[in-house]
């Protein structure tokens, strides 16, 4: 990885942690799991739990990058995201994110501080429904002024 990329502490991670680049030991590697969606076919999921020497966190594996880690190895995370899993942190590798095996190791790997364990506050949600739309104009609706 670049050292243009400023690497992100396990515990330095917070719910509003945006693009992170992390370093860390796979700990142990989930049983996939199905996540049925209200968008089509379900989907799977494993939950990796992961350390660097300032703590651990929840990997959220998706379907094609399950399978890509193995247990023991260092990975870094380039471009990653926190989401919230029913108020617990979980750090996800989006499209525009990439996990690759590291170089550099982690030899001392802490599970002393694990953030996933910590529970947050969900941000509410609106319904899809329930969003306001513009649709412009909004002068007067008359077709005299057209001419």
């Amino acid at each position: 990885m670049e050292q243009s990329k400023e690497l992100t502490k396990i515990a330095d991670l917070t719910p509003e942690s945006k693009s992170v680049n992390v370093i860390a030991k796979v700990l142990s590697v989930g049983e996939p799991k199905e996540i049925p969606s209200k968008f089509g076919p379900s989907r799977k999921v494993a939950e990796v739990p992961i350390a660097d020497e300032s703590g651990s966190v929840v990997l959220s594996l998706w379907q094609d990058q399950i399978g890509t880690v193995s247990e023991g190895e260092t990975i870094q995370i380039e471009n990653g995201y926190v989401s919230l899993v029913k108020g617990h942190i979980r750090v996800n590798v989006g499209k525009y994110g990439k996990i690759t095996k590291s170089e550099v190791d982690v030899s001392d790997p802490s599970t002393g501080v694990n953030v996933s364990d910590k529970e947050y506050e969900q941000p509410e949600r609106r319904p899809y429904n329930n969003r306001r739309r513009s649709y412009g104009g909004g002068g007067r609706r008359d077709d005299r002024d057209r001419f």
